[in-house]
């Protein structure tokens, strides 16, 4: 049984009101009346076929389950108090973009741009006087339809702010890593346009069936078949004939991981790049759902000096993730052998990366809608619970790794 599901996906309000405002600004009553009708652009819909049963949640979801746009917004704004949350954007369809920060900001300036810094072979010219302070960024749901970071890093905050994650159980590692880092921004949700088109908490399990994920993360036809990845790609901005975009692409239609870097960016992305800027990390995390049933990182397109770097962070945090059963094996040789990881192409870490010389990674988080069998038809199965741990293991060990290792200063010294 299908039907016609409504996402919640809002259009970009006008754009070319400012001669209107100016000719009518003395009269009120034409104000109030513009302000109504921008309003209401804003909040059209527009209607996607989405098969019902795809729709379907279970019956039981975890309180530590926290996903959605509304819910995520509420926790932030109940919940952040050692932290600053702030809205450092504003999505495509006009929804906040908000971040979380802790720790101390970088202070003064560089006295040139990063690719300069490069050209005069030392990067403190560009991150400032204080270059050899550890940042670290995390973002989540640059994909809408990618659940898993978001609850990740939402139980993230909540052992920063209380001690424990959403179930209770403390992660005194954390708070003592955060403790030494010099800054942490914390972005839960890149995409909100994305997430906000997908009406459920969270998928029902599927077994090793894959398509109702696929069909609400990359996109389907109304029939039901997926588009899938990466065929989703071909069509940026997205191509409403097609079908239902799923969750990648923001209102605008524009998947950002594969934005117009050097042209007309989508604001989601400009409030990376300015925040990149601004904070100058020395490590990015991007938070990702593949489809593998382990925690795995794609191999950035980036500056040839940060490879090695890669190679380490790999060995290091995959080490922990595989002595704590959260791998394919407890052959951690196997699991944190960096020549492993896939390959990626020119995308957002390649240009954040080129953009304030961080080291951006995608990491790929199993998925909990569906499980992948690997040869010889083994099922390797995590429970909702074991997902959680990966998400804030991943997060701690990545942080233990940039504090250890001291940062881009130190990975690439200057003469």
């Amino acid at each position: 049984m299908k039907r016609e599901i409504i996402a919640t996906t809002r259009q970009p309000a006008f754009t070319n009101a400012g001669s209107i405002i100016y000719m009518f600004l003395i009269f009120s009553v034409f104000l109030n009346l513009f302000g109504w009708l921008q309003s209401a652009i804003a909040q059209e819909r527009k209607a996607y076929y989405i098969p019902e049963d795809y729709l379907a949640e279970p019956e039981e979801i975890p309180s530590f389950w926290i996903s959605t746009v509304d819910d995520v917004n509420e926790f932030l704004k109940k919940n952040v108090i050692k932290g600053k949350l702030e809205v450092i954007g504003t999505s495509a369809g006009g929804r906040p973009v908000y971040a979380v920060f802790y720790g101390t900001p970088r202070e003064g300036h560089g006295t040139t741009t990063f690719s300069g810094a490069l050209g005069f072979r030392d990067v403190r010219a560009y991150r400032g006087p204080d270059h050899d302070k550890t940042v670290y960024l995390g973002l989540a749901a640059v994909h809408g339809g990618e659940f898993e970071g978001i609850v990740g890093m939402v139980n993230l905050i909540s052992v920063i702010e209380t001690g424990r994650d959403l179930r209770g159980m403390e992660w005194p590692d954390i708070g003592v890593l955060v403790e030494k880092l010099d800054r942490l921004i914390l972005v839960p949700i890149v995409n909100p346009d994305g997430r906000d088109r997908l009406p459920l908490r969270m998928e029902a399990y599927q077994g090793t069936n894959h398509t109702v994920h696929e069909y609400l993360n990359t996109g389907g036809r109304p029939d039901g078949t997926i588009i899938g990845w990466p065929q989703i790609k071909e069509y940026i901005p997205w191509d409403d004939t097609i079908g239902f975009p799923g969750g990648y692409p923001n209102d605008a239609g524009v998947n950002i991981v594969h934005d117009d870097f050097f042209g007309n960016m989508q604001p989601e992305t400009r409030a990376l790049f300015d925040l990149a800027h601004r904070e100058k990390p020395d490590l990015i995390i991007n938070m990702h759902t593949g489809g593998a049933s382990h925690m795995f990182a794609i191999r950035p397109f980036t500056e040839t000096v940060l490879q090695p770097v890669f190679d380490a962070y790999i060995t290091a945090v995959h080490t922990v993730l595989t002595e704590k059963g959260l791998q394919r094996s407890y052959d951690a040789g196997i699991e944190a052998d960096p020549t492993r990881m896939p390959s990626g192409t020119f995308n957002l870490d390649s240009a954040l990366n080129m953009h304030c010389g961080g080291l951006s990674i995608c990491v790929e988080s199993p998925p909990h809608g569906f499980t992948v069998s690997h040869s010889g038809g083994i099922l390797s199965v995590m429970t909702l619970e074991m997902l959680l741990d990966t998400q804030l293991i991943s997060h701690q060990e990545s942080m233990r790794f940039l504090i250890d290792t001291g940062g881009r200063s130190a990975w690439t010294p200057s003469p």
